[in-house]
């Protein structure tokens, strides 16, 4: 059987080249006669797998020294709580901007374990088509950090700008949208992403966090939370998502010997603007994301009639396309075409998206 072309919003597909890499290697890495999968995570050969890891993704993002780089477990979605117990020892409070599902969830997520935090903005009223207009007139002055969701897969929205959030520490879910182009580490006090988007399988989350941000965590805190902890013991406090760190590290040498993220943003811009410009082009399909807001991963679409959108993941599945629905809160479809997608996939798409406006007119 052939492989399809798979838009899942996560997990998603990755590499072909690190894939046969992988297969490659999995009885018996780097002449250790074990997989990856079957190693003591405290043995030399796994100890370099690791490091070599971090040191792929520093380069990657330029990540400065002073801050420092942990593999976590339990998903993006176990940070909404780490997030608030790492920070908001600083002052006691924090802001929240609410642009989409997930950023709502770590927002409720602060509030559920007792904390002060304020929604200081969302865009929920038109359901998230938009990314909010930040300011620094709207940042609390005694916030501890001001949390925001980079790219909503959900809805197809991203910060298209970095907010400027003043000497308040920005702290940045980029789960969809990690290592997709470059970003400047520095305006950030926090990054952390779930790897199945655009790293890794599911299993290991990446929490990029500056040095002087480890001290105001809360003393209580399960230790598997405590970024300090973890970065005290090299990500390994216990046994950390062993092969899923190694995917990663093989995606973040895959993205390398393309010419890093330079090249990377290069083809993910080719991508989402071939999909784009047939979708404004034509008024079969409607792109509910407004311009200036639009994803350059996640592009969702409806065609207005409930029984077309119904109709058209199964019949893209038939020719090859697969995970195309839409998800449940917006309806329609949504393509998320990661780093992993080839540009052939996204004409593929497009092509289908004609043939099955041409077959299916609506009434």
């Amino acid at each position: 059987m052939s492989r399809v072309y798979n838009f899942s919003a996560g997990p998603s597909m990755l590499p072909v080249p690190v894939l046969e890499r992988a297969a490659s290697e999995m009885l018996d890495y780097n002449g250790s006669g074990m997989s990856v999968m079957e190693m003591s995570h405290r043995s030399p050969v796994y100890e370099a797998i690791i490091k070599e890891a971090e040191a792929g993704l520093r380069k990657l993002m330029n990540i400065p020294d002073n801050y420092k780089v942990l593999f976590m477990q339990g998903g993006a979605t176990t940070q909404f709580a780490a997030v608030p117990l790492n920070l908001i020892g600083r002052t006691g409070k924090a802001d929240y901007v609410i642009s989409g599902q997930f950023s709502n969830k770590a927002f409720k997520e602060a509030q559920r374990l007792g904390f002060d935090v304020r929604a200081i903005a969302s865009s929920k009223d038109t359901n998230f088509d938009r990314i909010p207009v930040i300011t620094k007139d709207m940042v609390s002055p005694d916030a501890s950090y001001v949390h925001i969701c980079f790219n909503n897969t959900i809805y197809g929205t991203k910060f298209n700008y970095i907010p400027d959030t003043g000497n308040i520490p920005l702290v940045a879910d980029m789960s969809s949208c990690i290592i997709s182009e470059p970003f400047d580490v520095s305006k950030f006090g926090v990054i952390y992403a779930g790897a199945q988007k655009n790293m890794a399988p599911a299993g290991v989350t990446v929490v990029i966090v500056r040095e002087d941000l480890l001290e105001f965590g809360k003393p209580d805190m399960p230790s598997m939370l405590d970024w300090k902890l973890m970065s005290e013991n090299s990500s390994m406090y216990n046994t950390p998502p062993c092969y899923c760190i190694y995917m990663a590290k093989l995606v973040y040498e895959w993205i390398l010997g393309l010419g890093g993220l330079d090249a990377m943003k290069e083809l993910n811009q080719k991508k989402a603007k071939y999909l784009y410009d047939y979708l404004d082009s034509q008024d079969y399909y409607i792109a509910p994301a407004v311009k200036e807001s639009r994803s350059m991963m996640n592009v969702t679409f409806v065609t207005g009639v409930e029984e077309l959108d119904k109709k058209f993941p199964g019949a893209a599945e038939k020719a090859g396309l697969v995970n195309l629905k839409g998800h449940r809160s917006v309806g329609g479809m949504r393509a998320s075409i990661y780093n992993a997608m080839p540009y052939e996939g996204v004409v593929k798409l497009v092509e289908f998206m004609k043939e099955f406006a041409s077959e299916n007119p609506k009434k």
